[in-house]
């Protein structure tokens, strides 16, 4: 019984071995976990498939392994995880089959050309409703359940649905020619830029490739259009200053993050549009509000999620806060800390960053950009009077497939009323 590398993650190609868990002659069990990987965002278990005693470890620590790579051999045992499921009973038997006493040989199915691209998860695994043994029977086969249309309660994805996609796959096998043929990409002419004077060539990093081909897709695909507006700040920093003093003795501070991000949550609550993804024809209208925050790291930009903004208190906020930020510059986030997000903040104002236009996080439909924030006088007509406000630079970007600029320009309105008048019942 062998057992290999599962799933890794979206753009994710290859993790480092960390930390080998069991040695030969070990017993285990189903679910248990063998080893730990390390990619360039998350730490991941490979757990056991099958019950059964440990007869080879193919890796040691510090090996690099990507999806499909046999890592452990069991022996003995034999429960495996999806033996153990057992298939809904069909209402009518099949009915015999004739054996001939010259049977046919079946002709070889030739497989389409296939784009390596369309193999990877068009949406969130994390959004997708299943029964543990389906999840534990895609993961052994590889299969992307982000593809399969659910026929269950809710778009529950059945096992009928399962053989349905499969008997659809192998119809396509069987008739290449209804299979479309990947576009051609136009080849960019190489250039010697050598030739021009001395130059220094540095490999990109795993992390930011990934980074790479996840916005070009983003910015390829999703029509984007940016709103720009400048928010008064000064209440919520006096506010800020106020409720620190009070948390003095705790090891607990509140950022201007922390109490943007609980106003983004209160106006994603009436402006339901900005909290949602296109899947196809459908708009899916997420009940919960999961926040991605940018992180900076030496290796590139992470995204760790908070869940549930709109119910935890600042405090909660900024202690989860910190602890993603650190687990993302340790590289110790684990897969679930950077999955479900439903929108997503980039603050570059601590970078001293003005305006700045956003991508889209794909699957969310959209993402606000935070600059530095500045003294800017205004003139107030009632009191004849020119004054100094704290004023923090906003850009907005968002899918123009699903949001019109008339939407994002009420929501940036909910969203600067949010922020001036911040209410005192969001800080608990």
């Amino acid at each position: 019984m062998d057992i290999k590398i599962p799933f890794l993650g979206d753009g994710i190609e290859s993790a480092n071995v960390v930390a080998i868990l069991v040695k030969p002659g070990d017993s285990v069990a189903i679910d248990q976990t063998l080893m730990e990987l390390e990619t360039d965002k998350a730490t991941a278990p490979v757990p056991s498939l099958f019950d059964g005693v440990v007869d080879q470890i193919s890796v040691k620590e510090g090996d690099v392994v990507k999806e499909g790579m046999l890592v452990v051999t069991l022996s003995g045992g034999g429960t495996s995880a999806v033996a153990s499921v057992s298939s809904p009973t069909p209402k009518q038997s099949s009915p015999p089959v004739q054996e001939s006493s010259h049977p046919q040989r079946p002709s070889a199915l030739v497989p389409p050309q296939i784009n390596p691209q369309d193999l990877t998860p068009i949406g969130d695994i994390s959004l997708v409703k299943a029964a543990p043994s389906i999840f534990k029977f895609a993961k052994l086969s590889g299969l992307d359940l982000t593809r399969v249309r659910g026929s269950g309660h809710g778009g529950r994805i059945t096992w009928d649905d399962i053989k349905a996609y499969v008997i659809s796959l192998q119809s396509q096998l069987s008739d290449p020619v209804n299979v479309p043929e990947s576009p051609k990409q136009s080849v960019k002419p190489k250039i010697d830029y050598a030739s021009f004077g001395p130059i220094e060539t540095q490999q990109l990093s795993s992390l930011r490739q990934k980074i790479s081909n996840h916005l070009s897709n983003a910015w390829s695909d999703i029509p984007h259009v940016t709103q720009f507006a400048d928010i008064q700040i000064d209440h919520i920093m006096a506010l800020r200053k106020s409720l620190n003093l009070k948390l003095k003795k705790t090891d607990i501070k509140l950022s201007v993050t922390v109490l943007i991000l609980r106003a983004i949550a209160e106006t994603l609550k009436e402006h339901s549009v900005f909290n949602a993804s296109l899947d196809g024809d459908q708009l899916v209208l997420k009940k919960y509000v999961h926040l991605g925050v940018a992180v900076d790291t030496d290796s590139g930009l992470v995204v760790p999620v908070i869940r549930d903004v709109d119910k935890k208190s600042l405090q909660d906020i900024a202690k989860e806060l910190d602890e993603l930020a650190s687990k993302a510059r340790d590289k110790k986030l684990a897969v679930q800390d950077i999955q479900g997000a439903t929108f997503t903040l980039s603050n570059l104002g601590g970078l001293g960053a003005s305006y700045f236009t956003p991508i889209v996080n794909s699957p969310e439909v959209a993402i606000l950009g935070t600059g530095m924030a500045s003294f800017v006088p205004k003139y107030d007509e009632a009191s004849k009077a020119i004054t100094n406000h704290l004023m923090m630079p906003i850009a907005l970007s968002y899918d123009h497939r699903v949001i019109d600029g008339a939407d994002g320009a009420r929501f940036v309105q909910t969203l600067t009323k949010n922020i001036q008048e911040f209410d005192k019942k969001w800080v608990k």
